[in-house]
């Protein structure tokens, strides 16, 4: 009963730290599907705040001096409102040490002002110094890039206070959208009624006036509606690529990856229990978590899908969920036919540590939905080839669980564990097999993809030669098996 109280514990906890999901009254989930076009798609307002305040602020949310976190949208849509307001605020993250020390700013702190850094009698000169550096073609190490992402910081403030990065209504001829000041009169007045509304809500909210913030909030419905309806009629056919923002609100509000490791965590828990108990109840259990953190996984790929209209495998973030998505399908596989249970944990506990990574490195692992480069697009052997040699990854780092699984019974004793030990070794050849059927087709693919776009089929570059590399040496550790 008591470990049982912990499992329940840990469940209560870990839902605790999730997004509170559909918690948005009508007018403000109306507001963050309001279509902005940004970076090379359309996307909701909400998508293009988080981003924003993500590269400016580090967060996709700000905590106020009351202590209280507020959304990104309501920063965002301030600064285009009351720009002045923000010029003193702590808002900028600056992180690298080298870069504080070059604009003398104080070591201890995280964040700084917009007037503290452009008041900085050093920052023209570190600019034209990262001008001079990128004339010279060179990569830039982690101080220019660290220098750079500060230019884009201010950049983006700048732009977004003046309200040219807002792009919001479609033009009449041509495909690029046009932000607030080039907005035609009536499609101004629009946003501004929806400005005023958005105003006198927030004013509701901070009152803690329950009926007025009903009232504001109707308001703020029709408002939104009047003003896509006026962005709709400068051009109903482009406007049409919007209809996907309601969807994409709704992922960023779910969150399902962030779900899909919790329940990843828990089931490698149940599986610890398992061990440590020897009930058998607990690992029904970790089964029911293990699916359910896998409904959860196809579902969040199934949406960045339907978003994007490509598979879920063109950047780093991407390539992480899915080697953590295939490495569970791959442990369920073998755990179903051998039964050892030691196989489901090494692969809850993989895919626990590829999601939850995904998710907390999004200044390293960028989650947000880009299109293809035009190049890449309808290129059916590159996407075969990449879903194809990505999945092998999953295999392999399911062996190396597996091993490092089998070095813990190894410490703990060899002969005590050996049957332990003997069935590891069995389960480790199994993941490699897979991963070289994945593998080898992999290469192939690439091959066939090079020929397809290049003319050749291989040209013993790095890339390929380590990839051959890489497939000879797991070839060579399973003959040597198989001939002892």
């Amino acid at each position: 009963m008591k470990l049982t109280s912990v499992l329940f514990s840990l469940v209560l906890g870990l839902s605790l730290i999730t997004p509170t999901a559909f918690a948005d009254s009508e007018g403000i989930r109306a507001l963050k599907t309001i279509p902005v076009q940004d970076g090379g798609r359309i996307k909701p307002l909400d998508t293009f705040t988080r981003e924003v305040l993500e590269l400016v602020h580090g967060k996709q949310s700000y905590k106020s001096t009351d202590g209280e976190k507020r959304p990104a949208y309501e920063i965002v849509l301030t600064w285009v409102l009351q720009p002045q307001a923000w010029q003193d605020t702590a808002l900028v993250e600056v992180r690298h040490n080298e870069l504080k020390k070059a604009l003398k700013l104080a070591d201890e702190e995280k964040y700084f002002s917009f007037n503290a850094l452009l008041g900085n009698e050093r920052f023209p000169l570190l600019m034209q110094e990262l001008n001079s550096q990128r004339e010279t073609k060179v990569k830039l190490d982690p101080y220019y890039q660290a220098l750079q992402r500060l230019e884009s910081q201010v950049f983006t403030f700048r732009e977004i206070a003046a309200g040219r990065m807002l792009k919001l209504v479609p033009p009449a001829e041509g495909n690029t959208w046009l932000a607030l000041p080039d907005l035609a009169e009536n499609q101004q007045t629009a946003f501004i009624d929806l400005t005023k509304s958005f105003i006198s809500y927030l004013g509701a909210v901070t009152a803690k006036d329950n009926e007025q913030m009903k009232k504001n909030d109707s308001d703020m419905v029709l408002k939104v509606a009047a003003f896509n309806e006026v962005a709709k009629a400068a051009n109903p056919t482009l406007y049409q690529e919007a209809k996907k923002v309601g969807a994409e609100v709704s992922y960023n509000n779910f969150h399902p990856f962030k779900w899909a490791w919790i329940f990843y965590l828990l089931a490698s828990v149940a599986c610890i229990l398992v061990w440590v108990t020897g009930k058998a109840p607990f690992y029904k259990v970790a089964w029911v978590l293990t699916v359910i953190g896998l409904l959860l996984n196809i579902y969040g790929f199934g949406i960045r899908v339907y978003l994007t209209e490509r598979p879920p495998v063109s950047n780093m973030y991407e390539t992480v969920i899915w080697v953590g998505f295939g490495t569970v399908v791959f442990a369920m596989i073998i755990e179903y036919l051998y039964r050892w249970k030691f196989i489901l944990f090494a692969g809850t506990l993989v895919a626990f540590f590829c999601l939850a990574l995904g998710d907390m490195a999004p200044a390293v692992l960028d989650p947000s939905l880009q299109p293809l480069e035009p190049v890449l697009r309808n290129n059916f052997w590159l996407l075969v080839h990449v879903l194809t040699i990505t999945i092998s990854y999953a295999a392999f780092f399911l062996a190396f669980a597996l091993g490092d699984i089998g070095l813990v019974y190894f410490l703990r004793g060899e002969e005590k564990h050996k049957e332990k030990i003997k069935a590891l070794v069995l389960a480790i050849y199994r993941a490699k097999q897979i991963g070289i059927a994945f593998l080898a087709p992999g290469i192939i693919l690439g091959g066939i993809w090079a020929d397809y776009s290049w003319g050749r089929f291989w040209g013993w570059d790095p890339k390929e030669t380590w990839a051959l590399i890489a497939l000879l040496g797991y070839l060579a550790v399973l003959h040597g098996r198989m001939g002892g």
